[in-house]
């Protein structure tokens, strides 16, 4: 098929040639779409002749490149209703549609794709065994809750989702409010959302080296061992010791996650219109009470998008525990062992406990949903 050659001779060409290729392939798509939004929906006799004009072409550009009439009668109902429905829109100016169409149909592919089909599968793939050739109802399920290795792996995104969003957000908002208006603001703030530029696999790395340790008869190398022996202590085993190595763990992601909220909540608080502070100041109101009367409900939003945002990120921690522990001693989180299930060809489990990971986001982005909503309609 001519589409076969096409490829091959692509494949064969030089690497620069490809890239030129592609280059070009991609300006053809702009063109293509500039096409439909903008000068298809035109009025006029010349517009008119255009979009005939490619209701033979691209119908024969498809004949073509497939060798295949089928394809061509196919795309050709298709263009020849499109632009009739263009030429029709047209009479009017261009049509808002079609341009909404052709913005959103990309976007609404990749969803579909990328999302929309492979949660379906995953769903559908928890209900089987791990070569998915055997239907086993909600046993993986049913496993998950049962056995250890499971129910850890809950337990401790129950806790992630628990602490490191309340204390993240706590941190972030106290040092936006000390900070504010203060001599050599920028610098701290950069100094506090530097975390945020480094990976998580990388802040594993970085605090695995904080927590390391070596027997009482060699020198330590992890920063807290070290600073124990100073003062006369003995090093500990930091992330074997259960369970206080979860919230070692832990550590590490509010680290990373309170620059975040220091920064989106230092911008609501500067948002914060100072008519409202002067006039809670005038009424008595002490420095204590016009922050909490004042400034938090100001910031409210600010509040539930950083929450909602870092309880996220927490139920779907992965980086951090198996950079820093591969899940073991008592530390496994869904996510990680979703993939340790799915290394030991668990395919089943694996699905199961993405399913359970997704139910536990889902109600996290629809109270976001609704209160973004919420506040539109106070606007």
């Amino acid at each position: 098929m001519t589409a076969q050659l096409f490829f091959k001779w692509i494949g064969s060409l030089p690497p620069i040639l490809q890239a030129v290729a592609v280059v070009i392939a991609f300006a053809v798509v702009v063109a293509v779409i500039l096409l439909l939004v903008d000068v298809a929906p035109r009025k006029g006799a010349l517009y008119t002749g255009i979009r005939l004009a490619m209701c033979l072409l691209i119908p024969l550009a498809v004949m073509w490149f497939f060798q295949s009439y089928y394809w061509a009668m196919g795309v050709a109902v298709l263009v020849g209703a499109l632009f009739f429905f263009l030429d029709y829109r047209s009479r009017d100016g261009a049509g808002y549609l079609i341009q909404l169409v052709a913005f959103m149909a990309p976007a609404m592919l990749l969803l579909l794709v990328g999302l929309i089909l492979p949660s379906i599968q995953t769903m559908y793939s928890s209900f089987w065994n791990s070569t998915g050739k055997e239907f086993v109802g909600f046993t993986n399920y049913i496993w998950i809750f049962t056995q250890s290795d499971g129910i850890t792996s809950v337990v401790n995104s129950i806790i992630w989702v628990l602490l490191v969003p309340l204390v993240s957000t706590l941190v972030g908002l106290a040092y936006a409010v000390f900070i504010d208006k203060t001599r050599g603001e920028k610098i701290y703030k950069v100094l506090v959302f530097m975390p945020m530029a480094i990976s998580f696999v990388g802040a594993g790395i970085i605090w695995r080296f904080m927590y390391e340790y070596r027997g009482g008869d060699f020198k330590q190398i992890g920063l807290l061992n070290q600073i124990l022996v100073w003062f006369g202590g003995t090093p500990q085993q930091w992330l074997l010791n259960e369970p206080w190595n979860n919230l070692f763990l832990i550590v590490v992601l509010i680290w990373v996650q309170t620059g975040f909220a220091m920064v989106v909540l230092s911008a609501s608080i500067k948002g914060v219109p100072a008519e409202l502070l002067e006039a809670a100041e005038l009424d008595g109101a002490n420095a204590w009470e016009r922050f909490w009367s004042v400034t938090v409900p100001s910031i409210r939003p600010a509040l539930i998008v950083v929450l909602t945002t870092i309880s996220i990120a927490s139920l779907k921690v992965f980086d951090i525990v198996r950079t820093m522990t591969a899940g073991n001693y008592g530390t496994s989180v869904l996510a990680n062992e979703m993939y340790t299930q799915f290394s030991k060809f668990e395919a089943g489990r694996s699905a199961a406990l993405s399913v359970i990971l997704f139910i536990l986001v889902l109600p996290i982005v629809i109270y976001n949903a609704r209160q973004i909503k919420k506040q539109r309609e106070i606007r």
